[in-house]
């Protein structure tokens, strides 16, 4: 019977989260639920997200109260089909603790860095099995935890490798220029360290320009590309985001300046503002960052368009954006080629793979499967 009995529990988002806070319940007791609906927000110290219910049935338990923080692993609702007993409910709570949370408590994956001649590139690995592996590229100033929401959901049935391009992160500043060849360059030496012939990537803003760029330059080493609020698909950018990052020296400006990112700018938290300024007190990392701006904006627009290429395009391409994108605006992905396919999240600024993480997650693993089984 147990098996039809589906939990919800606490995520780990991210190496060094240990507990979350039950934000907000957006379910009762007695509510029909299948996948897809959103039932609880949680709140990290770098961010508030919701999960939805991985299973058809009714919300039989909310076990942990809203405002509770509690250990990641921890059972915070169970789901299950009317019919099956209370008795059965109640017994499964009860192994939950000493069975399924005994079980998950093992240590997290933790990111390794690996030689990538002329680069030492950081990396943080998860998943198993023969499906083509992802490799996770974030934009400009970030590492590899902006994935932090997606990637353990997308490994379920693959490797999946989140780097951390050269200047950012634990990797080594060896940019060179720091435009998008050099970048490209780094990953592909990334692959060959991890043994990657071909791999699927999903992009970043600039992220996403570096996968359309390997998808373009290096198509025999791509098997399909997932390009989320990208950039080299049109000239606009708002350098008052870029210039801001590069300036800010105290967590309110910063912070001030993340919300940006976001169609709710008060999801840019304070960790997420003290995160980037450490980032940023590392030996040689802003003068990196400049490089990588001055290489890749020019004159307040973005360089080395690709839009054109898309023409020629072999490898699958979808592209994700937010509506209310305030960095690149979502107008670039109109009026591109007809094979490519384009989902627009209506909700969400230039950060949809975290805004809307469990939408975003779905599409891209379903897009994933359908171009491993073509």
């Amino acid at each position: 019977m147990s098996e039809r009995i589906h939990p919800i529990s606490m995520p780990k988002w991210g190496m060094t989260m240990t507990e979350g806070k039950v934000a907000g319940w957006l379910v009762r007791e007695g509510d029909a639920v299948q996948p897809g609906r959103d039932v609880v927000e949680i709140e990290t110290e770098k961010i508030t997200n919701v999960m939805d219910t991985p299973a058809t049935g009714v919300v039989r338990r909310l076990v942990v109260p809203q405002g509770a923080t509690a250990a990641v692993g921890t059972l915070l609702a169970v789901i299950a089909p009317p019919d099956v007993p209370e008795a059965d409910v109640d017994a499964y709570i009860g192994r939950y603790a000493s069975e399924v949370q005994a079980a998950t408590a093992g240590e997290a994956p933790a990111a390794r860095v690996v030689e990538a001649p002329p680069h030492a590139i950081n990396v943080l690995s998860m998943g198993t099995g023969e499906a083509t592996p992802l490799i996770l590229l974030h934009g400009f100033a970030g590492d590899l935890n902006s994935w932090l929401f997606n990637q353990a959901d997308l490994a379920q049935d693959r490797p999946v490798h989140a780097l951390d391009l050269p200047g950012h992160g634990g990797s080594s500043l060896t940019e060179g220029k720091g435009g998008v060849p050099d970048l490209a360059q780094a990953v592909t030496a990334a692959m060959d360290a991890l043994g990657v012939e071909k791999a699927h990537l999903a992009g970043h803003s600039l992220g996403g320009a570096v996968s359309l760029f390997l998808s373009i330059r290096q198509p025999q080493r791509v098997a399909s590309a997932t390009l989320v609020s990208p950039g080299g698909l049109g000239p606009e950018i708002d350098m008052a985001f870029i210039e801001g990052v590069l300036a800010a020296e105290r967590r309110k400006t910063m912070q001030e300046t993340l919300g940006r990112l976001f169609a709710d700018p008060s999801a840019a938290t304070r960790q997420m503002a003290d995160n980037l300024l450490q980032q940023k007190r590392r030996d040689g990392v802003p003068e990196a960052w400049a490089r990588i701006a001055a290489a890749n904006f020019h004159d307040g627009h973005q360089a080395g368009g690709m839009r054109d290429a898309l023409n020629f395009l072999m490898a699958p391409l979808l592209v994700i954006w937010g509506a209310k994108d305030r960095i690149i605006p979502a107008s670039h992905a109109g009026d591109l080629p007809a094979h490519v396919r384009v989902e627009l999240f209506q909700d969400a600024g230039h950060m949809p793979h975290m805004e809307a993480a469990a939408a975003f997650n779905g599409l891209v693993r379903n897009a994933l499967r359908r171009v491993d089984g073509a």
